[in-house]
This record gives structure tokens, sequence and C-alpha cells, in this order.
């Protein structure tokens, strides 16, 4: 192994037959401690600016790795020893990713307290969800939780459930039908709440926007958390079914009704159940369902609407407003961006003698 052509892989430029030179060094003289001192040393000479401090590039690349070896493996479906799976994987790939990986794979046998640090964050493999404005998305996750995401919605799930608990991340809102499990709770985290259950039904609505985070049983039992600074958690209660719970980010106050738990889960078949519910909820839940941006003049915050839409267009929805109540609205033309593209479609609701 020459340096002229241990720079030349440095720079991604070997032919086939010199990876397969590399390949044969690998594996007859690579992980001999005077190998590995002379890699990594010209390779530290050679981009030491991209290693300083940029735990996050290795981070990705491992990702990469796992994922191409993952494949490959997969494909052949034949057992194959550690060393045998490497060096095959190690001569495709090198012509394939941009940071070489060679290299990463020497400054991981050479800086040895890399290792426990970094691979402990690896290991995880997270999965993300996320439901487009105007749609709903349902999956199902590897414990046989069966979700339903809202509209805008965004859902971080590991692929296999691992450890005590079933943790999920939630933006949004989603409906969660989950999976028996006492031994092992499933934890929905949504801001600064935590919902804990084990078999169970309820709807959380957590919109990174709003101050509320609201919380519907639908059946079993739920144990309400709230996320201290300091990485502990208060219990808030448990919850029976039927039961619907309002936090309010910002005062920290809470307010338990019970009642019409449809009008909290209806979306799931593409209702809008509105009870009672003042004109800048019903206008909340039009942004998000219709993606556009809609302000409500404040002498008419105290209408409130009691109406069912079942996926209406939004100018019918409007205008049925008008009838309801002595309000008008005007749509405002989209602007075009620098970027070629149109801003978000623009209404106004206000008092119709105005």
């Amino acid at each position: 192994m020459t340096k002229e052509l241990y720079i030349k892989f440095l720079n991604n430029k070997c032919t086939t037959e010199e990876l397969k030179e590399i390949v044969q060094w690998i594996n007859s003289e690579a992980s001999g401690e005077e190998s590995k001192q002379w890699s990594f040393e010209n390779w530290k000479s050679f981009c030491e600016d991209t290693i300083a401090g940029d735990d996050e590039k290795f981070r990705e690349l491992f990702d990469k790795i796992q994922k191409r070896i993952d494949k490959k493996t997969k494909k052949e479906r034949q057992p194959q020893s550690r060393k045998s799976v490497l060096m095959t994987w190690m001569t495709q790939a090198a012509a394939i990713l941009f940071i070489p990986l060679f290299a990463f794979f020497l400054y991981i046998v050479s800086q040895k307290e890399f290792v426990p640090h970094e691979f402990t964050q690896l290991t995880v493999d997270t999965m993300e969800v996320i439901s487009p404005v105007g749609s709903r998305t349902v999956l199902q996750l590897s414990d046989g939780t069966k979700v339903h995401l809202n509209y805008g919605s965004k859902l971080k799930y590991p692929q296999t459930f691992t450890g005590d608990t079933r943790e999920v991340t939630l933006v949004g809102e989603g409906y969660f039908d989950v999976a028996r499990n006492p031994e092992m709770p499933f934890v929905v985290k949504a801001g600064i709440i935590n919902v804990k259950a084990s078999g169970t039904a309820f709807n959380v609505l957590a919109y990174g926007d709003g101050d509320v985070i609201q919380i519907t049983l639908v059946e079993g039992k739920v144990a309400l958390e709230k996320k201290l600074q300091e990485g502990q958690h208060i219990g808030l209660g448990k919850m029976e079914p039927g039961q619907h719970v309002n936090y309010n980010v910002k005062t920290g106050s809470i307010k338990c009704t019970k009642g019409n738990v449809e009008k909290y889960t209806a979306w799931k078949e593409g209702k809008m159940i509105f009870d009672e519910t003042p004109i800048t909820e019903v206008a909340q839940q039009l942004k998000r369902k219709y993606n556009v941006d809609i302000e409500v003049q404040n002498d008419i915050k105290d209408y409130t609407y009691t109406v069912t839409f079942m996926d209406e267009p939004i100018m019918q929805i409007l205008e049925l407003m008008t009838i309801a109540t002595p309000v008008s609205y005007k749509v405002l033309p989209r602007k075009k961006l620098p970027d070629g593209t149109f801003s978000k479609q623009e209404i106004t609701i206000k008092r119709k003698d105005k």
C-alpha cells in the first residue's frame, strides 16, 4: 500500500483494480497497529479540517453504512462472516459514497474513545412520518399499535420498540389505538406533556403553533405527566373514558370535561364537528385542513358555531358561516414569491356590517 494509492482512494478516484488492491491490503495488513497509525496520520493530514469537531457528519455517514450493509444482507440472504460482509461492501461503496468510507473506518479504529459515545446514539433506527397539509395518514407500528395522523402532523417512532416503554413523539394531532402490553407502557410525547397508556384508544392534539394541548380518552386508561426543565416529570393525574383534557402551555391551567368524544375524534372520518365552538377555533381547524391563512377580526371572536362538515370545500363552509352569523369574508389574491411559488391563500373574516 503506497501513499499515492491511499491519497487516490481518499479522492475517490480509484479504478476497479486499485480498489481490489486496497481491499486485499485491508484483509492482510490493515488491522495491524502500525498500518492503522500510518493510515490515520495520512488521512488526518489530508482532511483535518473535516474531522475536527464534526461528529454530526460521522453520524450521517454511519447511518449510510448501516443502510448499505442491511440492504446487501437482505438481498443475498446468505450467512456470511462479518469480515466477508465488510470486504464485499467496501469494494462497492468506495465508488458510491462521496466521503471515503475507508478513512472513516480507520478513524473509528484509531480513535477508540469515539466509538462508545457515538455508537449509542446511532443504534436506534428512528422513523418519521409526516401527514401533508390537507390529507390524513394511517400507519401501524411494530407493536401492532394503529395511528391516525391529522393534517400537517408528524410522528417520530423507533422501527422496533426496546427498553421498558414504547415511546413516540407527536407534533400535530394523532389518534392512537394502542396494542395492549401492560409490561411495556406506550408513551406519547406531545410538547411538555407525556400521555402514558398500555392498551387504550385516545386522541392527542399538540400542534406547535397552539397554546393548548388536548387529550381525549375513548377507552381504557391513561396517565398524564408534565415534563420539567430538569428532565424530571410530575404526574398530572389519570383520565377515565369519555374525558377531555385541555392543558394550557402558557398558564399551566388544566380544564377537564366529559361528554361528546366524537367531537374530538371524528376527523379520522373526514368530519369536522363544531359544538358551540368559538369562531377562532373553527378558523384554526380550517387553516390546518385547507392550508390557508385566516384572520378573524377581534369584534366577532365571541361568535360560536354548532355544525358538522364532511369534506366540504372551504368556500362553501365560509358561505354557510355567513348565513349562520352576521359575518362576511374576503379572499385576498395570492402573491408570487421570488422563487416563483405563490403565498398561502389569505382570508379575512369580519362583521358583515363593516
